[in-house]
C-alpha cells in the first residue's frame, strides 16, 4: 500500500496594519507592521516609505492624499491577507467610500478601519472599548463581517485603548524608522 505525503503549498497568513504621517516639513511617511496572526501578538516585520510630495488635503477626498503613501509602503513587501487602517472604510451606512474602501478595492483583501474619533455620518460604525478606556474606537470593514472585524480589534494584543500594533505603526510613521 502506497503512502501519500501531503505537502502544504499555502503560504503562512500575513496581517498588516498601516498608517501615514504628514510631517510639518512636507511629504508623508507611511509605515506597515506585519504579523502572522490577526491579534498581532508578535510583529514579524516593519517597513516604512517616505514620499517627498503628497496631494493637498481635500475634504471628502482624503484617499487621494493617503493612498499613494500606502501604495509606496506596501509595494516593498509580500502580499498581505488582511489590512488594518487608521480611519473609516465607509463613511456612512449607505456605503459612501472612505479610505478603507479604496484600499480594499485596490488590494482585494479584507480591510478593517479603526477610527479614534466619531465621524458624524458614521452611525454604522461599531464601537469597541478596550482596556479601561471610556472612549471607544469606531470599527468599519470591507471584505469581512463588521462584527467579526470589531471582535478582532477588541482581541488585538495590548492593554490600552489602541491595540499595540496600531500604536507601533503610528510611532513608526512619525519617526520614519
Amino acid at each position: 500500500m502506497a503512502t501519500t505525503t501531503r505537502i502544504a503549498t499555502s503560504r503562512p497568513r500575513r496581517y498588516g496594519a498601516v498608517d501615514v504621517y504628514y510631517p510639518d516639513t512636507g511629504g508623508a511617511t507611511a509605515a506597515v507592521v506585519l504579523a502572522s496572526d490577526p491579534r498581532f501578538a508578535a510583529i514579524v516585520t516593519e517597513h516604512t516609505a517616505h514620499l517627498t510630495e503628497v496631494a493637498e488635503y481635500r475634504p471628502g477626498a482624503f484617499f487621494q492624499r493617503e493612498l499613494p503613501a500606502i501604495r509606496a509602503v506596501l509595494s516593498d513587501i509580500d502580499p498581505v491577507d488582511m489590512l488594518i487602517i487608521d480611519g473609516y472604510v465607509h463613511l456612512d451606512p449607505h456605503g459612501t467610500p472612505g479610505l478603507g474602501t479604496y484600499v480594499h478595492e485596490e488590494y482585494r483583501v479584507p480591510v478593517i478601519g479603526v477610527a479614534k474619533s466619531f465621524f458624524h455620518t458614521a452611525r454604522h460604525a461599531i464601537e469597541v472599548r478596550r482596556g479601561t478606556a471610556a472612549r471607544p474606537l469606531y470599527v468599519t470593514a470591507a471584505g469581512l463581517d463588521p462584527r467579526h472585524a470589531a471582535n478582532l480589534v477588541r482581541d488585538m494584543a495590548g492593554p490600552f485603548r489602541m491595540p499595540d500594533a496600531l500604536r507601533r505603526v503610528d510611532a513608526l510613521s512619525r519617526t520614519g524608522r
